[in-house]
């Protein structure tokens, strides 16, 4: 059974950063996509970054553009999102999510996904 094993949230200050880490295993397909996502208190889930199946596509949701960084490791066993300069508005449970075919935002068609992990942003 696929597993995602999401870590790295936690409590930071305006302006700091987080890594959030999501490792893989038993995933049988040689590469994925991967998505990241986030659901705040009282909000809809949204999506935050994504890295295509080969790797060559890379987007961000508008709101944290040149602030989040997406990225996997060679071996494509984990998955990274590097948060910078956070706001009190990143906070939220982050999700990363997977699948063989590229999905982009389409969360309902994601296959996996990991337990989420909590950022909590405030002074």
């Amino acid at each position: 059974q696929v597993q995602l094993v999401e870590s790295g949230g936690g409590s930071a200050q305006p302006g700091e950063s987080l890594r959030l880490s999501c490792a893989l295993s038993r995933f049988t397909y040689n590469s994925y996509c991967m998505g990241w996502f986030r659901q705040a208190p009282g909000k809809e889930r949204e999506a935050v970054a994504y890295i295509s199946v080969s790797g060559y596509v890379i987007d961000y949701a508008d709101s944290v553009k040149g602030r989040f960084s997406v990225f996997r490791d060679p071996a494509k066993t984990t998955m990274y999102l590097q948060m910078n300069n956070l706001t009190p508005e990143d906070t939220a449970m982050y999700y990363c999510a997977i699948d063989h075919l590229d999905r982009k935002w389409s969360q309902g068609n994601y296959g996996y996904w990991g337990q989420g992990t909590q950022v909590t942003v405030s002074s």
